[in-house]
């Protein structure tokens, strides 16, 4: 930071500024965490200089003779951790990761079944004003109106009244664990592929905290960032069959030079993935979530389908004549940070909507357990409570200053 500072103070300061939001905050958002020094040295590092257009020993560019070395150790650990054939790790984002795979896997036009947006699913799913509901046919499943879970027998319905070529299972927004060889099932009873978007929950995966997809699937995708605690980025593992098309579709179909110095970010993320303690904090994310849910209920919160299995809980805030906009909003002033989050069958406007969308990874990571999940409901329900009065509100944002002190920011 110090050349930062040296070099852009404007810059410098608002570097500064986030970093105090996060430290001083209480981060809820399911999607976010906080990396390790290592990743982020590696971000930073002299490999950001390097352009390395192909793939191990198959570049456009000299002088790639280091940069190969620790692509391949990425692409290693990758298939290692999660017990994958093949795997590219060159993806800037999961949604690159998701374009990759549809164009490797089917044609544009073809039918695509996948969770509706407003019920869980993810942009990339095949919403109308993304890629993918531009270019391919969607079909949407999504949950039950009584219990909130998917519903196979629809899943099956769908399938075979459509007859997709691709079936996607993963989510953004849902809360329980997937049925990955009811999928599979359902994939081969209409001759379809299979795959998952596992963004939010790779890291419950690569700890054994949620099923795996890997051994169902003929793709799967992810993000690195989020419960895997990585570097914001992509991620693409397959069978051995698809390896060619997926590479070849990603470079030079979708990007140019890869981003070599998020590449090895990558690989320092997989291999502390392996760690014993990286297995530990998964599931105490798990523990933290329950716990978190089960608190937010006794204080009047409805939780949408009970529970959570994972990281996230959706929390209907309906029973407390609120919306998410406006809770989102007001937890901002007492300095903590969640989304506003559709929840199923919402009957407000995606931009208003019903609910906010809980996570903790991030505060695991802190080192908050089952106690601290206790305090934090308490903030959220007396947030929520005053949330007409300002002042009151600040003086919430003064108590939870005081209780992430406890917990400093990691500096592993």
């Amino acid at each position: 930071m110090a050349a930062v500072r040296a070099e852009d103070p404007e810059v410098a300061s608002f570097l500064d500024k986030e970093a105090a939001r996060q430290d001083e905050g209480i981060e809820l958002i399911a999607s976010e965490n906080f990396t390790s020094a290592a990743i982020r040295a590696a971000q930073g590092s002299v490999l950001t200089n390097k352009y390395a257009e192909g793939y191990p020993a198959k570049r456009y560019y000299n002088g790639c003779e280091f940069v190969d070395e620790v692509e391949k150790l990425a692409i290693e650990r990758a298939c290692k951790l999660f017990g994958a054939e093949a795997a590219n790790v060159q993806p800037h984002s999961g949604s690159q990761a998701n374009m990759a795979a549809y164009f490797a896997l089917i044609q544009p036009g073809d039918t695509i079944l996948a969770m509706d947006l407003a019920h869980g699913g993810h942009l990339t799913h095949g919403h109308p004003m993304n890629f993918s509901g531009m270019l391919y046919k969607i079909v949407p499943y999504g949950v039950s109106r009584e219990t909130e879970t998917i519903d196979y027998e629809e899943v099956q319905r769908l399938a075979t009244e459509n007859r997709p070529k691709l079936i996607v299972a993963g989510a953004s927004a849902y809360p329980r664990s997937f049925d990955f060889a009811k999928f599979r099932a359902i994939a081969d009873s209409v001759g379809a592929k299979l795959m998952v978007d596992m963004a939010h929950i790779a890291g419950l995966v690569a700890a054994g905290e949620h099923p795996n997809p890997v051994p169902f699937c003929d793709v799967v995708t992810t993000t690195t960032h989020k419960t895997l605690r990585g570097p914001r980025s992509g991620l693409i593992l397959c069978r051995e069959q698809y390896l060619k098309e997926v590479n070849s579709k990603l470079f030079p179909g979708l990007q140019g030079g890869p981003m070599m110095h998020t590449i090895a970010a990558k690989a320092i993320c997989l291999k502390e993935a392996m760690s014993p303690e990286f297995k530990t904090y998964q599931k105490q994310v798990r523990i933290n979530a329950a716990k978190l849910a089960a608190e937010l209920t006794s204080k009047g919160f409805r939780i949408v389908s009970g529970g959570t299995d994972n990281h996230l809980m959706l929390v209907d805030l309906r029973p407390k004549s609120a919306t998410g906009k406006e809770v989102a909003a007001i937890l901002d002033v007492a300095a903590i940070t969640v989304n506003k989050n559709m929840i199923p069958f919402d009957p407000e406007k995606p931009f208003v909507a019903s609910g906010i969308r809980i996570g903790t990874p991030a505060v695991t990571t802190r080192g908050m357990k089952e106690a601290e999940m206790v305090k934090i409901a308490d903030f959220i329900n007396r947030a929520v409570d005053v949330r007409s009065d300002e002042k009151a509100l600040r003086e919430i944002a003064a108590e939870v200053k005081a209780f992430t002190r406890n917990f400093p920011m990691p500096h592993f």
